[in-house]
């Protein structure tokens, strides 16, 4: 079977495709055809080295995607020959808090990835996948999708009402504006393209913020919520961008730490925290648990998450130059 690796040094000229011998499906494991996978900003850092510098190379990477199971060994209930189905980020976080074994088993690094033509798992990691979507926007749920939704829904417990902030135009933060509008949010993105703001209203954006026009962005989204500011969050940019998130939280409001675009160190004022009463919440994807929920309500609102644009399994490398650009909306794609 063919397969992409990152060999014996990080950089995107080390992704090289490479022949693997098919797996097999042991006891309780299912073989996976790969239909379609999509790259998180995680998998270009992974590449580059940026991640994780001690990872063993070679690696497969790519964290997400989505596929047919063709095989099942001994053992084996969840899943059935036929059946679609994507891999839980985390292998072993099934359901309650993480812990460190949990999130250790990850897809894309340490584990081998999805970006392979056969896959074999545990059949308590596969995942069936909504049925009324295709196989390309299947493939963008299992981080960035996952990722949202535990951010607002699990952890910051969104309500009816409330306004929320997201941080540009990624996989995240349009399935944040996406899952908001769902239940019911206000939702200000923020953006550095006003090409990329008018697209987002039309997804249900209540108001867009370029913030190279309006650097004082949190200003901005102060005067938007009548000087109270936003009831949540979604906190992609880091550094750059973390001390802006705190003066434009509202007092006991929600942040949810995901991202770090801009870097990953940065000095806090923690008074501005402790004064506020804020919850910052850092958010790692999400148990298999979380990923099932997540599901019966993008199939129950028939949600189609938005993809930028569908690479070829031979085109790989251009995939991850096109994120490396920042010019995505939405999620990138591979069609195997």
């Amino acid at each position: 079977m063919r397969a992409y690796e990152i060999q014996n040094k990080f950089g995107l000229e080390s992704l090289v495709q490479v022949e693997r011998p098919d797996p097999s499906a042991g006891p309780y494991h299912a073989v996976i055809k790969m239909r379609a996978a999509s790259l998180n900003y995680r998998d270009l850092l992974t590449v580059e080295g940026k991640y994780n510098p001690r990872l063993r190379l070679p690696l497969v990477p790519l964290s997400d995607g989505v596929g047919e199971v063709v095989a099942v060994g001994e053992g084996v209930t969840r899943v059935k020959p036929g059946d679609r189905v994507a891999a839980n980020f985390s292998q072993k976080w099934l359901g309650g808090e993480p812990a460190r074994a949990k999130l250790g088993a990850s897809l894309g690094g340490p584990l081998d990835g999805m970006l392979t033509e056969y896959r074999a798992l545990h059949e308590e990691g596969l995942v069936h996948v909504p049925g009324h979507l295709t196989d390309e926007e299947a493939a963008t749920l299992p981080c960035a999708a996952v990722t949202a939704w535990n951010s607002l829904i699990n952890m910051g417990g969104l309500s009816t009402g409330e306004t929320v902030l997201v941080q540009g135009t990624g996989g995240v933060s349009i399935f944040a504006l996406q899952f908001a509008k769902l239940a019911g949010a206000r939702v200000i993105v923020t953006s550095s393209s006003d090409e990329k703001l008018e697209r987002a209203k039309k997804l249900g954006a209540d108001f867009g913020v370029n913030y190279t026009t309006t650097p004082d962005w949190d200003k901005r989204a102060k005067e938007l919520t009548a000087g109270i500011g936003v009831d949540h969050i979604v906190e992609v940019g880091g550094a750059g961008t973390f001390g802006k998130s705190l003066r434009a939280i509202k007092i006991g409001g929600h942040i949810g730490l995901i991202g770090n675009l801009s870097g990953n160190a940065t000095e806090v004022n923690l008074v501005q925290i402790l004064m506020q009463n804020l919850r910052i919440q850092g958010v790692m994807v999400g148990s298999r648990d979380t990923f099932e929920s997540m599901n019966r309500a993008v199939a129950l609102h028939e949600m189609r998450p938005v993809i930028d644009r569908v690479f070829a399994f031979d085109e790989a490398r251009q995939a991850f130059e096109h994120m490396a650009s920042g010019s995505h909306f939405g999620k990138i794609c591979i069609k195997f």
